[in-house]
């Protein structure tokens, strides 16, 4: 289940992004009506994030789905786990530059992702080493949480300091 929801994530966070380049485009950047839409879009997309999670790690709790195990999900797990932090750190530096929240908020998506890879890593290794087959999509429901968490924060606008 983590597993689906890394890759979900990783759709969520490119059309995130894909939000930001709207933005940045045209006369779009000065405008607050169009930052305050594109932060509500990609709140949105923490939302949609968080119920899929959510949903998926309960029915695999309550059907007792024992997880296949996956080297190459740790591997990828490994791998955007060591990049991911920098690279929110990055695009966390630009929205402060910028001074736009939807940009902060889209850097919290790269967040969300590192610690999606996080939740995937144990999961997966936690079913894999230790045969704890519940430990997967105990950890996705974590990351939805969080995803809800942030989700309710970019809605609100609360997510950059800078603006």
């Amino acid at each position: 289940m983590a597993l689906l929801g890394f890759g979900a994530d990783s759709l969520i966070e490119a059309l995130a992004g894909i939000v930001v380049i709207w933005l940045m485009t045209d006369a779009r950047s000065a405008s607050p009506a169009a930052e305050r839409r594109a932060q509500q879009l990609i709140a949105i997309s923490f939302g949609i994030l968080a119920v899929y999670i959510g949903i998926e790690a309960i029915r695999d709790l309550a059907a007792g789905h024992h997880p296949d195990g996956s080297w190459v999900g740790i591997g990828l797990a490994i791998v955007t786990l060591a990049t991911m932090p920098p690279l929110a750190r990055a695009k966390r530096r630009v929205a402060e530059a910028l001074g736009s929240s939807a940009t902060a908020s889209e850097s919290r998506q790269t967040v969300l992702c590192a610690y999606l890879s996080a939740a995937l890593l144990v999961g997966l290794l936690a079913s894999a080493a230790l045969g704890w087959w519940w430990a997967d999509p105990l950890a996705a429901l974590v990351i939805a949480g969080v995803a809800v968490r942030e989700g309710r924060d970019a809605w609100r606008g609360s997510s950059c300091s800078c603006c």
